[in-house]
Parts: C-alpha cells; structure tokens; sequence
C-alpha cells in the first residue's frame, strides 16, 4: 500500500510535469536535479580516470537507479544494478530480476558503485569500441552502448539521449579534460616486432613480436612446439612451460607461442581483465596478456578447479 507521503510525491511530481508542458518548459524532476548535483562530480572524476564521458555515467545511473530511489540504490549503493559474478568477494544482495533470487553486488559506498561501472565498462572487450569514439559525442556513446548489448531495451539509447539533453549533463563532458593516457585502465596489448638480438637462439627464419615484453611468435599452419623448439634452439620441456603446459598439444595457426619465461605480472596499463561473453580459459588470458598463469593465480587467489565466467575480473597487475 502506498503511505500518504509517496501518494503526496507523486502527485507533486505529476503537476510539476504537467505544469511544465503548460508553460513549455523542459519536464524535469527536481529528484532527478539533486542526484546529478550530488554525484556530478564523481562521474566527473571516472571521467578523468578511466574516459567514460561523466553524461553517459550520470543517465546511466539515472535510468538504472530510479534517481538513487531504487530498493538497490538506497539498501545495497549499487546504482548500475551490476550482478555478482563468481569473482565477487564483497557483501550481496538477492532479487528477482532477469531470473528469481539473482545476486547483485552490495558497495560500501555510492562512490565503489561508480568506479566499478567505469571498469565494468573499460576492461570488457565489447566495449572497447566506444572508447574510440569522441568522449563528447554523448549520442555515438549512447547508441554504442545499446549496440554492445548493455541492455535489451530497443529504446535504451534514446532514453540515455533524451536523459542526458533534459538535464544538460553534456556540460560535465566539456569543461573534464580527459588524458591522453588514462589513469589505471587497460592500453590495447602491444605487439611489436622486435629485432633479434646475438645473445638470443631465436630463428630468423620468421618474425619475433614482443608481448609485454615477453618474445613470442605466431604458429602457422603446420607447426606444433616440438619444431618450433627445434628452430629456436630450445628444449621442448623449456618451451612448454615458457606458455604454461606440462606436455604438448596441437597448435592452431594464430595461436601465439612465448619464447621466453613470460613475467609476473601485466603490462603497466593492463591492471585487470574483465571476462566477456565468449568461452574464455585462464591459460588463454595468460597467454594474451604475456603473464604467468600462477601468477595470475596468485594474484587471484583462485581455487585449482577455477573456471572463468563472464563479467569475472582478474587481477593482472597489483599496483
């Protein structure tokens, strides 16, 4: 039942409205005024952190927390309604949503609930594309979002839009600088061709890349580890456990081979990795990153039967 408070807000807000369609002003909610004067400057500061555009955070958390009205907002701070995923150690909360009794994360503070949306975005692989895009063009990031399947709502992105122009918070865009380097997130793995020096017993017969620092190669159509030991002047046994594995198992064309000891830990840049949508193992994000898989371990603590799931974090780099 509704107390006589919730029926008197409501009814206040419904002749705000309709007194401003009268007069021919913009309809905006006064309750929607106060969360972007509270949490502007914090979707400010992601913005300066991880370049996700501080509108595309504040419609966002408009849309997803009902203003920070929502039984998640108020009781759990989590103002994006992201979900708990087998990597989460933090206090949960239950609710029926997609399916019954699902499990969502429960922060400290309105502030942790940010940041992590701004990871959440930042170091998935399907969002990767929009931070390609202008951080001011608000409407490319919205249409982006919806395109990388963010929500199943057709009109998901013309809500963020139309959001975004009642409240004017394209303006946090504009006057935050955000680095060419942001602050803690995750530069594209670089792979360079690197010149082979004496000292190393690397053939010359193909070209060595550099991943993390790490030489490695790319297999072709017909190689397995025995022949490229052999053309590399290495043990078999040393070139397995260069790339994580006890004994051989056949290559696929594309398939990146390590011809060093890989290092404990990730490129400066690449802190984390958050699992997306396609079947991913742990080794094969060892040997994406160029990262030991026991350190990955260790820096996870993960159980030996660990098996990633989407929206998983793993730690790549302790700061």
């Amino acid at each position: 039942m509704f107390s006589n408070f919730s029926i008197f807000a409501l009814v206040k807000k419904y002749l705000f409205i309709i007194l401003a369609a009268l007069l021919g002003i913009s309809a905006t909610d006064p309750t929607y005024e106060k969360y972007v004067e509270k949490y502007a400057p914090i979707a400010k500061t992601e913005m300066k952190r991880t370049g996700v555009p501080a509108s595309i955070t504040l419609a966002q958390g408009l849309v997803e927390s009902a203003a920070g009205q929502s039984t998640l907002a108020v009781k759990a701070n989590n103002h994006f309604g992201i979900k708990c995923h087998a990597d989460w150690r933090g206090k949960r909360m239950y609710r029926d949503d997609d399916q019954a009794n699902e499990c969502f994360r429960v922060y400290s503070n309105p502030e942790a609930s940010f940041r992590d949306h701004s990871d959440f975005l930042r170091y998935r692989d399907r969002y990767k594309g929009l931070f390609e895009l202008d951080p001011t063009n608000y409407k490319a990031w919205a249409k982006g979002l919806k395109s990388a399947g963010y929500a199943t709502d057709p009109h998901y992105a013309d809500k963020l839009i139309k959001v975004i122009e009642d409240y004017r918070l394209y303006r946090f865009d504009q006057d935050t600088v955000v680095p060419e380097t942001p602050q803690e997130v995750e530069r594209p793995v670089e792979v360079k061709p690197i010149k082979v020096q004496e000292e190393y017993r690397f053939s010359l017969s193909r070209t060595v890349y550099e991943i993390n620092g790490v030489p490695c190669i790319y297999a072709v159509e017909g190689d397995d580890y025995a022949s490229i030991a052999a053309a590399n002047g290495l043990f078999l046994r040393e070139l397995l456990t260069f790339n994580d594995l006890k004994a051989s198992e056949p290559l696929k064309a594309g398939d990146v081979v390590y011809l060093k000891a890989k290092k404990n830990k990730g490129a400066r840049g690449s802190e984390k990795y958050i699992i997306g949508e396609e079947p991913e193992t742990l080794r094969g994000i060892a040997q994406r990153f160029g990262v030991k898989l026991s350190a990955i371990k260790r820096m996870n603590r993960l159980s030996a039967d660990y098996k990633p799931a989407e929206g998983d974090t793993i730690v790549l780099r302790r700061r």
